[in-house]
């Protein structure tokens, strides 16, 4: 935008410097050729009276010393075909004068004056006096160089002033283009201060206006999660003492670690919620014990309603780039979709490898012998069961943050296969 605002003031500076500049340098000219010529004219009057009254030998002293102090070519045509001065042929204009006729015309030289000198007793006498193009065109170079030299400042000066000019104009639109950018980057502190004409002052305290109404929206969603989080504490603490109550210790043991696992997912959406900034630290998890475990605590329903669980699990440890939580809550969401998704007794396979590439990725895949998923299953919210919908949302998040993705297949024999894709930590992938 700036340099398009200097272009269009050069532009314009130059159009219009052009339309006078021209007419003045050609009026330099004219001016410059009608000087020299009234010089001339004057020159030739004066020699009206001598050439008219005076002897051959005066006519010719006074000749010789115009042309020495002029510096211009002075003939005389007398009557009898005497010609004094300097030794030219006789021109049209000449011709025409020795009728009684002056003027002034051009030749190849430049420019030529001729004067009818009547009055004399033998006829017609005829003063020429020749001005070159050097005497016409005489400081016309020197002006036109003035001018170019005028002109040029001048469209420099434009420049000059259109750029301050442009800079006043882009540099709040640059500031507005900067706080926008933070904004989207989770920056919600980010204002601009109002510059620049009242058009782009209304936009910079739209646009601050707008950021504050985010941040307090935010606010009121952050505060209203806790709330409801912080709800469930009563309802776990309930569970942990029903656990405690149970007479099968394995059983007590299996569900207060259960109801431990979730008050832990509680608290951190509880911090996650009140924190305005989550701190950016390296997030790590073994994927190998996460899968494992998780496995056997859904193989004990996974008996109860008649499903067989296959297992295959590389050796670990498998480090991903995502925390435990995220990485548990995920597994939690693929393994709770086969139990909801598909009937008591479909089997499912689980199988965690490590690629053999260069990326290094871990491959969760979780397949089931269902009747598969709908297609469009991976976007927030869509169910064709009358669940939430965030489950698949919850794993590719994870998959996301840990480099990879999350991807939903057909398995081989109708039901789904669903694929989650794991980088490496941050600092296996920087090096």
């Amino acid at each position: 935008m700036r340099a398009r605002l200097t272009l269009l003031v050069a532009a314009v500076s130059v159009l219009t410097l052009i339309a006078f500049l021209v007419p003045l340098a050609l009026l330099v000219r004219t001016v410059a050729e009608d000087r020299a010529t009234v010089r001339a004219t004057a020159d030739a009057q004066s020699l009206v009276p001598v050439v008219g009254t005076a002897d051959t030998a005066t006519i010719r002293l006074t000749v010789e010393q115009l042309a020495a102090e002029s510096g211009r070519p002075v003939s005389v045509f007398l009557p009898d075909g005497t010609v004094l001065g300097a030794q030219t042929p006789r021109t049209p204009a000449v011709a025409l004068a020795t009728r009684g006729q002056s003027l002034t015309g051009e030749s190849a030289a430049g420019r030529e004056v001729v004067i009818a000198v009547q009055g004399r007793a033998d006829g017609t006498g005829v003063i020429r006096i020749a001005v070159p193009q050097r005497e016409l065109t005489a400081g016309v170079t020197r002006a036109w160089l003035v001018l170019a030299l005028l002109g040029v400042i001048l469209v420099l000066i434009g420049l000059l002033v259109a750029d301050r000019l442009a800079r006043t104009l882009v540099r709040p639109i640059s500031d507005l283009s900067a706080v926008s950018h933070r904004l989207a980057n989770a920056e919600l502190d980010a204002r601009v201060t109002p510059a620049g004409p009242p058009e782009l002052r209304e936009v910079a305290g739209a646009l601050n206006h707008l950021a504050t109404r985010i941040q307090v929206l935010l606010v009121q969603e952050r505060e209203q999660v806790a709330d409801l989080s912080h709800q469930l504490r009563t309802p776990l603490t309930a569970l942990r003492l029903e656990a405690e109550s149970l007479r099968d210790p394995d059983d007590a043991a299996r569900i207060t670690a259960a109801a431990d696992g979730l008050e832990r997912a509680v608290t951190g959406l509880i911090r996650q919620a009140r924190w305005r900034h989550v701190p950016a630290q390296p997030a790590s998890a073994d994927a190998a014990s996460i899968v494992a475990e998780r496995v056997a605590f859904w193989s004990v329903l996974a008996e109860d309603t008649g499903r067989a669980v296959t297992l295959d699990l590389a050796p670990g440890p498998l480090p991903v780039g995502v925390a435990a939580d995220n990485l548990t809550a995920a597994v939690d969401a693929l393994l709770g979709n086969v139990f909801a998704h598909t009937p008591d007794g479909t089997p499912f396979t689980v199988r965690l490898v490590r690629e053999a590439d260069e990326a290094g990725e871990v491959v969760l895949t979780v397949a089931d012998e269902g009747p598969g998923m709908p297609a469009g299953a991976i976007r927030r919210g869509a169910s064709a069961a009358g669940s939430t919908g965030l489950g698949l949302d919850i794993a590719r998040r994870a998959a996301q943050t840990a480099g990879g993705r999350l991807e939903l297949r057909a398995g081989p024999g109708g039901g789904a296969q669903v694929l989650l894709r794991l980088g490496p930590p941050t600092s296996a992938r920087d090096a």
